[in-house]
């Protein structure tokens, strides 16, 4: 067990992570030539086109140190705020950690905060500083930041370019000299960490795990502590690229279990697995996941609702931070109400769901969730538009808010000014990490961020904003429900919460995104935004008419009166009985309006 180290990669994104896994794994020839490429460890299609990583992936890397095997475990993270819940997970599983920093663009906010991540977990820290080949490198200038930051040694921090595999070697001798070996009795009972799953049609459910106490062979009778149930080990093994079974791993292993389960229900992340003839206990301190941002999925057609279902628990397995539950909608049938970390989440999920599953589905607006309180003093927790009590028996609504951590370059901070008071934030701190970086911390409400608030901060900074955040609780605000009507019937899927502030200003660009979006009828549409009873903009889809009059030539202006007077009348009855489609577009366009 000495001679086993377990270590993750953290940085921000695109500070070279995957790219730093690649030459670790081509220096040790843990993969051939054959099978090398970039990011080898990002193995979804959707990784590599917009060259992130989502996933955590763990890997395993025989290497002689000074004449001693070593096995090194290495998990490869994601760098996105999005995904800061599988870089948990990974921490869990390491007793180390290699911290990032760009060379050309020095400490940013998601660095911050995965180190914050990892010193809770108390792990061995070792900085890298990658990137050095690059033009633009300051290495001292970022060598000053790190040391400031973690208060290391300069002489600690190691030099790395991951396109060109300089200073490799030395990563590899200090994870071997710097991180420990991880603790643990082979003999006691077992104690396995899930720290990841994914399904697979032909074997079932294949877990991942790492073990903290004991020893796992094959053909074992185990045991799932928080469901209870018991299952037979088919196949234990470890991960290299592919899987490669063994007979036993003992304590400090990161590997796999195949049991043959087919139902995604029973695998949670962070549960423990033990011996059914030897219980262990529950390992403590793995934290549940909280979702950010909510919003509906469902089927383009109903009938492909328990598919759907299916599919959305498979993808469960392999994406832990998903949550859902079940949600009807008057417009859209049946469906669920998911919760996410983030938009990019959200719109990652949207397409594994297309690529890996072939389900088309349309998702609501996005919103979050809101505590009403009653004037009986009862809270009700608010996650959708028409869960909202009647304003008449409402006392008070409370919003989450965020603690937002933004790094920039000091002329950049007019921008963020403006763009973040404008979005209702409060501004708590201002400091300068060095002459050319400062740290502005806000306190904001979530609802503000849930749109498009990094993209408009990328926009209005160039680029050079890193932006993190936190919760921070719930507090007092004046939010009022806004409902779409179209011919006075409301339309559920397109209801917003809002606060009182923006409402107007919202209700007039939706309706006039509507009337661009719906298609004319043969009758009148009114397009109305109204809050309770009150209606706030209004726009008119004009009828399709027919020249009723055209085979009136001269002659009597009654006759055409009587005419007009005629199809007046049957436009009034179709506009009673006759229903309006809303297209899947205007679902859509409700996101991307400034």
């Amino acid at each position: 067990m000495k001679n086993i180290r377990n270590f993750c990669i953290i940085a921000h994104i695109d500070h070279g992570k995957s790219t730093l896994a690649d030459r670790l794994l081509e220096e040790t020839q843990t993969i051939g030539s054959r099978e090398m490429m970039d990011q080898v460890l990002d193995d979804m299609d959707l990784e590599r086109e917009k060259g992130i990583t989502i996933k955590s992936h763990a890997i395993q890397i025989n290497y002689n140190h000074k004449g001693e095997d070593y096995i090194l475990n290495l998990i490869d993270t994601p760098g996105h705020v999005d995904f800061s819940y599988e870089v948990s997970r990974a921490l869990a599983a390491c007793e180390g950690a290699l911290l990032l920093v760009d060379a050309t663009q020095g400490i940013q906010a998601q660095t911050i905060s995965n180190l914050y991540l990892a010193i809770d977990n108390d792990l061995e820290i070792i900085p890298v500083i990658n990137k050095i080949d690059m033009d633009g490198a300051m290495i001292p200038e970022v060598t000053d930041q790190i040391v400031d930051l973690i208060g290391c040694k300069p002489e600690e921090i190691l030099l790395a370019s991951g396109k060109t595999g300089i200073g490799i070697q030395d990563i590899l001798n200090a994870i071997v000299e710097r991180i420990p070996p991880p603790a643990g009795d082979e003999n006691a009972p077992l104690q396995a960490l899930i720290f990841d799953s994914v399904f697979n049609s032909f074997r079932g459910i294949i877990v991942y795990f790492r073990i903290m106490n004991g020893t796992l062979r094959k053909g074992d009778k185990i045991q799932f502590v928080s469901t209870g149930q018991n299952y037979i080990a088919d196949e234990v093994g470890i991960l290299k690229l592919n899987m490669v079974p063994k007979d036993s791993l003992s304590a400090g292993n990161v590997g796999y279990i195949i049991t043959g389960i087919k139902n995604a229900k029973e695998v949670k992340v962070g549960d423990t697995i033990t011996l059914a003839a030897n219980p262990g206990e529950m390992i403590q301190g793995f934290e549940e996941v909280k979702p950010m941002v909510f919003a509906g999925i469902y089927p383009v057609n109903t009938d492909d609702f328990e598919e759907l279902r299916e599919c959305m628990e498979k993808l469960q397995l392999n994406d832990a931070s998903l949550t859902f539950e079940l949600e009807t909608s008057k417009a859209l049938g049946f469906g669920f109400r998911c919760g996410f970390l983030g938009l990019l989440h959200m719109e990652i999920i949207q397409e594994r769901l297309e690529r890996e599953f072939n389900q088309t589905v349309i998702t609501t607006v996005p919103n979050v969730s809101f505590h009403a309180y009653s004037t009986k003093g009862d809270k009700i927790v608010v996650n959708n538009p028409y869960e909202m009590p009647d304003p008449t028996r409402l006392d008070r609504i409370e919003e989450p808010f965020i603690k937002a951590q933004i790094i920039t370059l000091p002329e950049y901070i007019g921008n963020i000014m403006t763009l973040c008071l404008g979005k209702r934030g409060i501004l708590i701190n201002q400091s300068y990490l060095t002459p050319t970086r400062v740290e502005l911390i806000f306190e904001m409400p979530l609802t503000e961020i849930v749109f498009d608030f990094y993209d408009k901060l990328k926009s209005s900074t160039r680029g050079y904003a890193s932006f993190d955040y936190s919760p921070i609780g719930y507090r007092e605000a004046d939010i009022v429900k806004m409902d779409i009507l179209l011919n006075g019937d409301k339309v559920d899927a397109l209801s917003a919460l809002i606060h009182r502030s923006r409402a107007q200003d919202f209700g007039r660009k939706l309706c006039e995104k509507l009337k661009e979006l719906l298609p004319r009828q043969q009758f009148q549409i009114a397009i109305q935004a109204a809050i309770g009873a009150k209606v706030i903009a209004r726009e008119t889809i004009s009828a399709m008419r027919k020249d009723v009059t055209a085979k009136c030539y001269g002659g009597d202006i009654s006759r055409k009166r009587k005419l007009l007077e005629k199809q007046k009348e049957g436009k009034k009855r179709m506009r009673q009985i006759g229903n309006v489609e809303v297209p899947q577009e205007a679902f859509l366009a409700v996101l991307k309006i400034d």
